[in-house]
């Protein structure tokens, strides 16, 4: 990488990390992605930024591709790029936005997974009384209750809770903060935990749940735990945090069809991601209309 190129990314990160107030884990998307267009300049003795087209940028892409980088990951690549060019058009490092106007390879549509209501169900009826079957049962409650996702349930402190009105003030993606309803099962599970929290609970620590250590649970904590109580029900697959969440608002699609409300509930900033949900839920009664319907006549249909 050059040291031009090098100093403008990492330019480029700061602004993210202390402007745009991105988090972690987003900042280091970003840059990721920006390396490897630096590394392809490398090889390609390109020493700035400035001369890169978009002939260039199709060839570094094509060469991703045929690495095994998919659609859905070019396309990712592709808007971080863009977002780092436009930031570059503004301190004038280039002249125009060599990203711009190009499309990655389309990705073939994946329908997240969920689990039917029994599924859930089953799995969000955790048994025993110890400290950590305590806590887990009121993060998987809090999950499927009011679809969370990871980060946003690991950075949830005391006083995001509100049981009075039954709610929690959630901060997502960008720093946006949204208040979420919260079911009596999860309330309930989360009153329990918390008498049991301050079992290991340092006075100051704010965070709702803790690992056994007493500080913050770390998102890879949560992973694991669903994925040991996946193995322990028998369920068929690991249950993922993520898989609470689809599972969530695809169950509510089903009830209300209320798209909108969904998205609000979820923290889409765009519809056009909630509404892969519709997707879920025509294949929900595509499923009773083949077990109910007397002259259906589709379970076989290959087409």
């Amino acid at each position: 990488m050059s040291s031009q190129l090098a100093d403008q990314i990492a330019q480029f990160k700061e602004h993210l990390r202390s402007e745009r107030r991105l988090s972690h884990h987003t900042v280091n998307s970003y840059i990721r992605d920006l390396n490897k267009l630096s590394d392809w300049c490398t090889q390609q003795q390109i020493p700035s930024a400035s001369m890169l087209t978009s002939q260039h940028v199709r060839l570094c892409m094509s060469q991703l591709h045929h690495r095994g980088l998919g659609g859905r990951s070019l396309q990712r690549w592709l808007s971080s790029l863009r977002t780092f060019f436009n930031y570059a058009l503004k301190h004038q490092w280039v002249r125009s936005n060599p990203s711009a106007g190009i499309s990655a390879p389309k990705a073939p549509k994946k329908l997240p997974h969920t689990l039917d209501v029994d599924q859930a169900s089953q799995f969000v009826s955790t048994r025993g009384d110890s400290w950590v079957e305590c806590r887990d049962r009121a993060m998987i409650e809090l999950f499927y209750s009011s679809g969370l996702r990871l980060s946003e349930l690991t950075s949830l402190n005391l006083t995001d809770l509100d049981f009075a009105d039954q709610l929690v003030r959630v901060t997502g993606k960008g720093g946006k903060t949204r208040q979420v309803p919260v079911g009596s099962h999860a309330l309930k599970a989360l009153l329990h935990w918390l008498k049991r929290r301050n079992e290991k609970a340092a006075t100051d620590q704010t965070a709702i749940f803790i690992s056994s250590r007493g500080s913050r649970i770390s998102p890879r904590t949560v992973q694991e735990r669903l994925r040991l109580i996946s193995l322990e029900q028998g369920m068929q697959g690991k249950v993922h945090p993520h898989m609470l969440r689809h599972s969530f608002a695809s169950h509510l699609l089903e009830s209300s069809g209320d798209l909108r409300a969904i998205q609000e509930l979820l923290g889409h900033a765009n519809l056009s991601t909630t509404q892969i949900y519709t997707h879920l839920d025509f294949q929900h009664l595509s499923k009773i209309y083949d077990q109910a319907h007397p002259r259906a006549k589709r379970k076989n249909n290959t087409d």
